[in-house]
């Protein structure tokens, strides 16, 4: 995707700066993953990349690890370290925004080879000191076969979208979770029942 197409959500770049109900950074346990992380990293840059490896390799996505439980407020997916794609971003948006980077939740609309079960995927976007650009990012987290790194220049996401597959990268870059993607996470007891509900496209 060019980045050119991503298209703020709200022209106040100090609304991906806010804290909200599920991006809450004020959230004491937020506050101190940040603060950690601040002491080894201060530059905004170091700190961005920190956090990124932070959330993707310390937070198990609940599905590679079998967990049941469903996480959607920031502070939540640090504590209980577990999460899906969207709350992992929800944990990512917060951390940046706790060293006071703009950080944005944006989706992917993923399906199968034939096109069939589509099904949204959460990334974060990036707008550091210095850069002109929002970059996104992507904090799932690895397994055989993805490979997912922090990057400013080529994106290095877990997939590529396929436009011949029903694939779609949605430009819109939001300042809290699309009530669609936040209405499952709060509505599902498990994952299992999370899987059965996810939303499939914005």
């Amino acid at each position: 995707m060019e980045r050119s197409e991503l298209v703020q959500q709200n022209p106040d770049i100090t609304a991906y700066l806010a804290a909200g109900e599920a991006v809450d950074h004020e959230h004491p346990a937020v506050r101190a993953v940040a603060r950690r992380l601040a002491e080894r990293h201060p530059d905004a840059h170091a700190y961005a990349e920190a956090a990124y490896r932070y959330v993707r390799d310390t937070v198990p996505h609940s599905a590679d690890a079998d967990d049941p439980r469903v996480t959607w407020r920031a502070s939540d997916v640090l504590v209980l370290r577990t999460g899906i794609c969207y709350a992992k971003s929800i944990a990512y948006a917060a951390l940046l925004r706790a060293h006071g980077i703009p950080a944005a939740l944006c989706y992917q609309r993923l399906a199968e080879d034939d096109g069939s079960h589509p099904v949204l995927h959460g990334l974060v976007a990036v707008l550091l000191p210095g850069e002109r650009h929002w970059a996104r990012q992507d904090v799932r987290g690895n397994r055989p076969g993805l490979d997912a790194r922090f990057s400013l220049g080529e994106e290095r996401l877990a997939w590529t979208v396929r436009p011949e597959c029903n694939e779609v990268d949605y430009p819109v870059l939001y300042t809290e979770p699309p009530t669609v993607v936040l209405a499952a996470l709060r509505a599902a007891p498990d994952r299992p029942s999370l899987w059965r509900t996810l939303p499939t496209e914005l």
